[in-house]
């Protein structure tokens, strides 16, 4: 049986910080997301939600999703008290618009995040989406999302300023169209791409240093950037997946992972190849093609009552673990992802729970590997050469800190390996882990539940992993001062 856990420490390709992006989509009566964020009473950020999210400490968040297909931007700012409420056109219910872009971008400052915004794309063609029922005009156009450019980030824009921010927001990410091959009464291929073009020159007009994010699933990604690829910085996909939670005997289905425990294991440290095969479909259409892929929308998607309970266990914070490996491992051309959406109420595909009317706030499993994998990583991808077959591990490095990030796939067994690098001396090493039973799951605030643990790592680098564990690594390396003076 191999026990080596072999790490080259050449680096690689750069990894991106934005791997463990967030996105907060307001999601109406399916979902208490932005509205139960936001303390109506005090009109401004709960502050359990803006603690829990400097803990989690992603760099970037999007704000958008479906919801910008309908959303017109200039509703959203001014004077809260004069700001009209709109119909949420998929997931139910009216928005306040108490949340525009002054509180996104305010709620972004506070916890170290960027912000960037996903634009109103003629509602990605849907009609029922641009004239709805309940009436009004709900598509927008280039010269609605120029204007929106304008509004963050030019100096002199005299709407932004008579409503309270004086200096520009600078805002260099955006996103044109949000799963606009989705519906097939929207726009196809052909056209968006087309109509991306349009939108890329017309915001690039009010600031031409933005980055731009287009469109490219369900097959798009080689014709459109056949069309519009010299225009676009980025090409946005999205992957929801089930875990085989679509079997009629699935442990995910439901509330019957309580019942057992192995099968829902084992169904749970398979999840990762669905997104790895998603991003191996996206590569292979973009080919030899440079443009960098973003991952603007992923989590799981499971059937049964939607609260999806089963992602408060350990056992899916583990399960997302491996596939932030996945995230990793694909560094090269991913350079923006997440793995939740950010919070709610209700849905527990999020990151953060909110407890409503009242509670603290907190970080569900998945938030937690996030977190930890954000705060002990590198900047550049290294190779693992090899491992113990139970041990699930990527790695990197900054400088003279290298970086493992390793998942015990093993429910109830240990894991013990002897760390070997291919280069240098090693100086000191930690682990940062977390680790508890498969079985538990996290339904309130308890900030020693799935509490980090800091331990020393002896010089021989040799380590036992714990059962059901996430770790971070980081070997320090003795520099070449350090050496010189050692002998």
């Amino acid at each position: 049986m191999n026990t080596t856990l072999m790490v080259d420490t050449a680096p690689r390709f750069g990894l991106s910080p934005n791997l463990y992006m967030q996105f907060m989509e307001p999601l109406g009566a399916t979902e208490g997301s932005v509205e139960a964020a936001w303390d109506h009473v005090r009109g401004d950020w709960r502050q359990d939600v803006v603690d829990a999210t400097a803990e989690l400490a992603p760099p970037l968040m999007r704000f958008g999703g479906c919801f910008s297909s309908y959303y017109r931007w200039r509703e959203g700012v001014g004077l809260r008290q004069r700001r009209r409420p709109m119909h949420n056109l998929l997931w139910g219910g009216v928005e306040s618009n108490q949340v525009g872009t002054h509180e996104f971008v305010d709620f972004c400052r506070r916890v170290g995040s960027q912000p960037f915004f996903c634009v109103n794309f003629e509602s990605d063609g849907r009609r029922n989406w641009a004239r709805p029922p309940c009436g009004g005009v709900r598509s927008a156009g280039p010269a609605e999302a120029a204007a929106w450019v304008d509004y963050c980030n030019n100096p002199l824009n005299a709407l932004r300023r008579r409503n309270g921010a004086a200096e520009p927001f600078n805002l260099k990410l955006w996103q044109v169209g949000n799963e606009t091959s989705y519906d097939p009464n929207g726009y196809d291929c052909e056209t968006t791409a087309r109509r991306t073009i349009a939108f890329v020159k017309a915001m690039r007009r009010k600031d031409p240093e933005i980055k731009i994010i287009g469109w490219g699933d369900s097959g798009w990604a080689k014709r459109m950037l056949e069309i519009a690829g010299e225009h676009l910085d980025m090409l946005a996909f999205h992957n929801m997946f089930r875990a085989g939670s679509a079997e009629p005997t699935s442990p995910l289905r439901n509330n019957n992972f309580r019942d057992d425990p192995d099968a829902t294991w084992a169904h749970l440290m398979n999840a990762w190849r669905e997104p790895q095969e998603k991003i191996e479909r996206i590569r292979s259409e973009i080919g030899d093609a440079s443009i960098p892929l973003a991952l603007t929308e992923c989590h799981f998607t499971l059937p049964g009552r939607n609260r999806c309970e089963v992602l408060s266990t350990w056992a899916a914070g583990v399960a997302n673990a491996r596939i932030l490996n996945v995230h990793e491992r694909n560094g090269d051309r991913l350079k923006v992802a997440t793995l939740a959406d950010f919070c709610g109420n209700r849905w527990q595909v999020n990151a953060i729970m909110i407890p409503t009317p009242h509670g603290r706030s907190f970080m569900m499993p998945v938030a937690r590997v996030m977190s930890l994998y954000r705060r002990h990583s590198g900047a550049d991808a290294i190779r693992v050469v090899s491992a113990p077959s139970d041990l699930d591990v990527t790695a990197s490095r900054s400088g003279d800190t290298l970086f493992l990030h390793v998942v015990n796939t093993c429910r109830t067994a240990p894991v013990s390996a002897s760390i070997g690098l291919t280069a240098g001396v090693v100086h000191s090493a930690r682990s940062f882990e977390i680790a508890a039973p498969p079985e538990l799951e996290i339904m309130e605030h308890n900030a020693d539940v799935l509490a980090v643990r800091e331990r020393p790592i002896p010089q021989d680098l040799n380590w036992t992993f714990p059962p059901a564990s996430v770790s971070a690594i980081e070997i320090r390396l003795a520099s070449r001062d350090t050496l010189e003076r050692a002998t």
